[in-house]
């Protein structure tokens, strides 16, 4: 048995350590605008639900280990005091995953993800349309627990609105678990699909993907590359020279290419689609 003081490790460390014992967690797909309308979607695994009557969820946007910076999530529930807290499934990981690059204030994750907006009925803050849950929240609070990289701060929020996708329910009206095919977070690139087991989803890139977004139309629109697909697609660092010459739309090639995804070659994936 190892016996660790917290305050004799590196942060980074004690970070490993605590997001690989507590796991699964849920993950809290946040979307926040800031006052001057600028739209941002995160995803965060420090979060549940603590609250049914009156009912109560808190995630908790951490400020970054590397460089004691907060996120564009935490300055503007600060500023708005609304967030969209929307569930993540399967169907959905890869892009979920490809929005938590850090790309510039102002950029907005849903198109760079490939995600749909939805007008939210009670609070300023669109939802995610391919979730299948999604919380309209109100935020009592903002509980600040240092001031240190990797100090978090959590959000407590109270549900005003809920919206779920009928697709989801059983016989009964309740959420079926297997249906909604939620996902959760592990340690390391590891996730938990409920039904499934675990399985990997590599780390976005240290620089910018360039999104679903930047994808050619042919790809982008395909009638056989999935959202998770596409998620993965976008997470290069720029798109090959040979896409700019040639794109394939033949469908078994998108077949063979999704197959390549299936697998995480990424690279090969993008030479099947690219390759006249």
């Amino acid at each position: 048995m190892i016996t660790i003081d917290p305050k004799e490790v590196s942060t980074g460390k004690l970070h490993s350590y605590l997001l690989g014992a507590v796991a699964p967690r849920p993950i809290c797909f946040a979307s926040t605008i800031d006052l001057k309308g600028n739209v941002n979607l995160s995803p965060y695994s420090f979060f549940n639900v603590f609250s049914a009557n009156p009912p109560v969820m808190i995630f908790s946007p951490a400020r970054r280990v590397r460089n004691n910076t907060t996120k564009h999530t935490l300055e503007n529930v600060l500023e708005t005091k609304e967030v969209v807290i929307n569930i993540v499934s399967y169907p959905m990981v890869q892009q979920m995953s490809l929005s938590s690059t850090e790309y510039a204030k102002g950029v907005n994750e849903f198109v760079k993800a490939g995600f749909t907006e939805s007008p939210s009925q009670k609070v300023k803050p669109p939802r995610v349309a391919e979730a299948p849950v999604q919380f309209e929240c109100k935020v009592k609070e903002v509980v600040e627990l240092g001031k240190e990289g990797g100090a978090g701060n959590l959000v407590i929020c109270e549900v005003v609105q809920l919206h779920i996708n009928e697709a989801i329910l059983d016989t009964e009206g309740k959420i079926d678990p297997v249906k909604i095919d939620a996902v959760a977070r592990m340690g390391g690139n590891w996730y938990n699909r409920a039904k499934e087991g675990m399985f990997v989803v590599p780390k976005p890139l240290t620089t910018l993907g360039i999104g679903v977004d930047a994808l050619p139309e042919k790809i982008r629109l395909s009638k056989i590359l999935t959202g998770n697909d596409l998620g993965m697609l976008g997470n290069v660092e720029g798109l090959p020279e040979s896409a700019l010459q040639f794109v394939s739309e033949d469908i078994n090639t998108h077949k063979r290419a999704q197959e390549l995804l299936k697998k995480g070659d990424v690279k090969e994936a993008w030479k099947a689609l690219t390759t006249s």
